[in-house]
């Protein structure tokens, strides 16, 4: 978490119950972000006059989120100290807020060259308790294609990504979490085995890689590689996956080069 996320925590988590009479204004946090938003959007210092009459507060209570939001860096006494204007708490965080953007844009034109060079749907995955989370995906051109959107969550037991996430995980923490998760039969092809599974996981532990044999979807096979953080920690997936009409599992094996050159260019963006 960032100084500014932390400060902003803080703040919020200082801020008073509001009174009966402030409740048509909205929360405490949500007050102090239209605060904020009005003075970012003014582009100009604000007597707290101006910001009580212009958010419709009481000026007791604009007077108190001032307070709040000045103790955490957010707002700063302008040249008028009886005015206020961003602080650097909140440049930081616009800057934190924007380097994210650029990075998961990098990361998105990572998957989309290999969605070019492999011609199939390429997904960006992490693992998410006890099932994997889509955190990035780009389509490939075709009629027919499986959608899942950034967000969705899938088994760990019959995905590619999932058993390489649990393949990497230490022997006795993949056992124990192989006996929690419940091993549901999606196609004739899932491993419902705890047993099977676990072999399973050995194997992609000794190929440094994991595939879906039509194990989640009938007819829609996958390879996934494991993304390593500079660390050599495994913290995410790259994966494609495509129907069994347009290409067979040995295909997308044979692609595997390029899965791992974009997972590498990956893991300088985690």
């Amino acid at each position: 978490m960032t100084r500014s996320a932390r400060s902003a925590a803080a703040v919020l988590s200082q801020a008073p119950t509001s009174p009966p009479e402030e409740s048509a204004s909205g929360s405490s946090a949500e007050r102090s972000l239209r605060l904020l938003a009005l003075l970012a959007n003014e582009g100009r210092a604000l007597s707290l006059a101006d910001l009580a009459a212009r958010l419709s507060l009481p000026k007791g209570t604009a007077h108190r989120i001032c307070a709040q939001l000045l103790a955490g860096g957010f707002l700063a006494r302008d040249v008028d100290e009886r005015s206020f204007s961003v602080g650097p708490a909140l440049r930081q965080l616009a800057f934190d807020t924007l380097n994210h953007g650029v990075v998961r844009g990098l990361r998105h034109e990572v998957l989309a060259e290999l969605v070019r060079q492999v011609g199939e749907t390429c997904n960006f995955t992490t693992i998410d308790g006890v099932q994997v989370l889509y955190l990035d995906r780009v389509e490939a051109q075709w009629p027919l294609r499986l959608t899942l959107d950034v967000g969705s969550h899938v088994p760990l037991h019959c995905t590619a990504s999932g058993k390489l996430f649990l393949a990497r995980l230490p022997p006795a923490e993949r056992d124990a979490l192989i006996e929690r998760i419940t091993l549901t039969r999606m196609t004739a092809n899932t491993i419902t085995s705890a047993a099977k599974l676990r072999a399973e996981c050995d194997a992609i532990a000794k190929q440094g890689y994991s595939c879906d044999r039509e194990e989640f979807i009938a007819g829609l096979i996958a390879v996934a590689v494991p993304v390593a953080a500079a660390s050599g920690e495994v913290r995410a997936a790259i994966a494609v996956h495509a129907p069994t009409a347009r290409m067979t599992l040995d295909d997308a094996v044979e692609r595997i080069d390029a899965l791992r050159s974009a997972a590498a260019r990956m893991g300088g963006l985690l």
